[in-house]
């Protein structure tokens, strides 16, 4: 049997590299999808915000947890899949065009999204929504937006 040595120096920086590669990879920080689909995080939430485009509700339930919940300042506090669905999906879908994500920050188990939307009657609006994700599917959403001239809702009944 051959022996090599090896100092405890570039033991711990062999170790350390290894530990920066491992988690400098796309992909090794990822949440099981139902299915067998491995999905990070940030892939998640971008596939969330991508379906609104679809105008299919089919692609946005497939990321819902069960027991998802959604709350924002307009009175929205801890709604139901179902209820979210009916009083957010239903009503703001023919007046949302788009989303620009500006930004997206992940952790191990939730994001924090800023983007900006853009309506089908030329308008926009900025939101961030901090939304918690696990085994790839959103436990929950929260929306903080800025005045009420801003919510979609406003937007499509122009009010200013």
């Amino acid at each position: 049997m051959t022996r090599i040595a090896v100092s405890r120096r570039n033991l711990l920086a062999t170790g350390a590299c290894a530990l920066v590669g491992a988690v400098s990879v796309p992909g090794l920080a990822s949440a099981s999808a139902s299915g067998g689909q491995n999905l990070t995080n940030e892939e998640v939430v971008r596939k969330w915000y991508a379906a609104w485009g679809q105008k299919d509700w089919g692609p946005l339930d497939s990321l819902l947890a069960e027991d998802f919940t959604f709350s924002s300042a307009a009175g929205d506090d801890h709604i139901s899949k179902s209820t979210f669905k009916k009083q957010c999906w239903e009503t703001q879908i023919d007046f949302i065009g788009h989303f620009d994500l500006e930004r997206v920050v992940t952790g191990p188990d939730d994001a924090f999204v800023k983007y900006l939307c853009y309506t089908k009657n030329g308008k926009s609006l900025r939101n961030v929504e901090y939304l918690r994700i696990k085994n790839g599917k959103l436990q929950s959403i929260e929306c903080y937006f800025g005045a009420q001239s801003s919510f979609p809702s406003a937007v499509s009944t122009g009010q200013k």
